[in-house]
């Protein structure tokens, strides 16, 4: 089990979010998700979070998460494994307990689900997980503005396993106000490479990222930029990597997954299919995919 520094280390990288490829019947493709997953880590990635957005969390079955959770824990060699969990408090501890057993170094509590929460709410679902894997580092992702610094420190006052904030809302401002006043967890981008540089400046000393798996070396670069406060060099590749990240969050990122997804199968690594309510991109858009690999200097080669 890694030691929770180990784990507040790992979130000051790289976050890759793999895809979960899909066979040609529907099924979770084993083979192509540790192709992926060892790419990654071939190339220098630390940290591997199966089960997130990116993988299509909410599509998948009980029993498809756990075993994503013990592919990527496979797959990841000596690299850090952070496995979502979610839906109903009692399911995340579950998935939590799961994740620990199959050899996860950490979990990525998803944002609650819910029309109506409050920030006691919030403190107490996070704490149904921490409390179910106490020796397990926990992060929470951050999506809901009720969420203040104060309800952070609350939750890591009463569970010392609260070792990251994944923060995934476009305000750079709040972002900084809150990564100061909460420096007790590692504060994380959610939000990939469009936002990486600004919230860096903000106290974020790791970003999430689904384009890592297409081109990993490019996101290792930027974050190896910031990290050496090069800003002019790291704008530059921010321009470069935008379009791709621009095309993910057309109406409203309804492409987020199925861009990744298009083109690792352009490059040969994985089938282009999601499962609904996603759906795969229409043919002008695959276009702009194979047009963007080219500007990455990577060849397209597969279907």
């Amino acid at each position: 089990m890694a030691m929770l520094d180990d784990v507040r280390r790992a979130l000051a990288s790289v976050v890759s979010i793999p895809v979960t490829p899909f066979d040609e019947t529907g099924r979770i493709d084993e083979k192509a998700y540790a192709a992926v997953v060892s790419r990654m880590v071939a190339a220098g990635v630390t940290t591997v979070t199966p089960n997130g957005n990116t993988g299509e969390f909410y599509s998948l079955s009980a029993g498809e998460l756990n075993r994503v959770v013990a592919l990527a824990v496979e797959a990841a060699g000596e690299a850090c494994v952070i496995a979502g969990v979610g839906h109903d408090a009692g399911q995340a501890a579950r998935l939590a307990t799961e994740a620990l057993r199959l050899g996860a170094h950490a979990v990525m509590v998803h944002q609650p689900v819910h029309p109506y929460q409050s920030e006691d709410g919030w403190v107490d679902y996070h704490r149904t997980v921490a409390e179910a894997v106490p020796g397990l580092g926990v992060v929470c992702y951050l999506r809901s503005p009720l969420i203040t610094a104060a309800t952070v420190r609350a939750l890591v006052g009463a569970c010392p396993n609260v070792v990251g904030v994944k923060y995934a809302l476009p305000d750079a401002v709040r972002f900084a106000e809150m990564a100061a006043a909460a420096p007790e967890v590692t504060w994380v981008c959610g939000l990939a490479e469009s936002w990486a540089p600004f919230y860096w400046m903000g106290g974020a000393r790791g970003f999430t990222s689904g384009l890592v798996a297409i081109a990993p070396e490019l996101s290792l670069r930027l974050h190896g930029l910031l990290e050496a406060g090069d800003v002019a060099e790291a704008m530059r590749l921010w321009r470069l990597l935008k379009p791709i990240e621009d095309l993910r969050a057309r109406r409203g990122n309804a492409g987020n997954v199925s861009v990744v997804k298009e083109a690792l199968a352009q490059l040969g690594l994985c089938r282009r299919d999601v499962r609904p309510p996603i759906s795969t991109l229409p043919r002008a858009e695959r276009d702009e995919v194979s047009a963007i690999l080219r500007s990455l200097d990577l060849a397209p080669g597969g279907a």
